[in-house]
């Protein structure tokens, strides 16, 4: 308990307040310090592994399926197909974003000035489709997953580069997001940094609790337990247990009895906001397989 609310403390959110800010890098530097002192033994690069970098057991079995045959593999094919379909204005998604859309995953999610709001990759890409004439793809699955997944695999190995600019208002989503991560919630009473800060490495209903470092650098992933709901519906297909971080998000909350929020809510944007700066300095590895 002491540890826990040294922590708290230093990143400003300790009985309840939230008077006491610290910055963005300071949150970082403190967040990667905890971390390295509870797994010394895990290199930096290696949390982006998540679970996989704590169990030497989990993790040979979890290296023998990427090599394989890593079930996220079609989804990708469809991912690229879909990315490169000429939309109603003769365009592709690609001419939405810098670089074509190839190798930017690493700059999502963004603070947009003009729109004074948090971007995710997947508002972005329905961003993208609206403007070009098409219907906007449903959030956290399917056809908008395979894309990020797509979009992300264009980007691995290169590492997370969010930034808060210093404008009041990316500050104030910022902090929101911290806020939502520290704050318990449900009838469990559990928050975020509850499993994933103070508790990562240990048992929860026959799962390891992975660490929050390095949780933003695999997504979309490829979850059973997803695949087997798709799976009691029918649906066998390439996007077939893949899924978004906010889609993940929707789970945990339900997972502590707490009203999950909307896909892409104020409160999800900025909870992916902060969760991925957190990750900084991590390189992408996803489309990922997660338990």
């Amino acid at each position: 308990m002491k540890r826990l609310i040294i922590i708290m403390t230093a990143l400003g959110i300790a009985s309840g307040s939230f008077a006491v800010y610290a910055s963005p890098k300071e949150d970082l530097k403190i967040f990667r310090a905890h971390f390295k002192k509870r797994f010394p033994k895990v290199k930096f690069k290696d949390f982006k592994d998540g679970i996989y970098a704590l169990d030497a057991d989990r993790r040979a079995a979890w290296l023998d399926w990427e090599d394989f045959a890593p079930p996220y593999t079609d989804s990708i094919d469809l991912g690229k197909k879909l990315f490169r379909k000429k939309l109603k204005s003769g365009k592709t998604l690609a001419s939405c974003f810098k670089r074509g859309g190839i190798g930017i995953k690493q700059n999502f999610p963004y603070f947009d000035k003009a729109q004074g709001k948090v971007i995710t990759l997947e508002v972005a890409i329905n961003d993208c489709m609206v403007k070009n004439g098409e219907k906007p793809y449903k959030w956290g699955k399917g056809k908008l997953a395979a894309i990020s997944g797509y979009m992300a695999y264009t980007s691995r190995g290169k590492k997370i580069k969010i930034k808060v600019p210093n404008d009041p208002r990316a500050l104030a989503a910022y902090e929101q997001g911290k806020r939502f991560f520290y704050s318990k919630r449900g009838q469990l009473n559990f928050s975020c940094a509850d499993c994933h800060v103070y508790n990562p490495g240990t048992m929860a209903r026959g799962m390891l609790l992975s660490p929050a470092l390095g949780q933003a650098t695999h997504w979309p992933v490829w979850r059973r337990k997803w695949a087997k709901k798709a799976a009691s519906k029918g649906d066998t297909g390439p996007t077939a247990g893949l899924g978004t971080i906010q889609r993940r998000y929707k789970g945990c909350n339900k997972q502590v009895r707490a009203k999950p929020f909307k896909f892409q809510s104020p409160q999800y944007r900025a909870l992916e906001y902060f969760h991925t700066y957190m990750s900084n300095g991590l390189p992408i590895n996803g489309p990922g397989l997660r338990q």
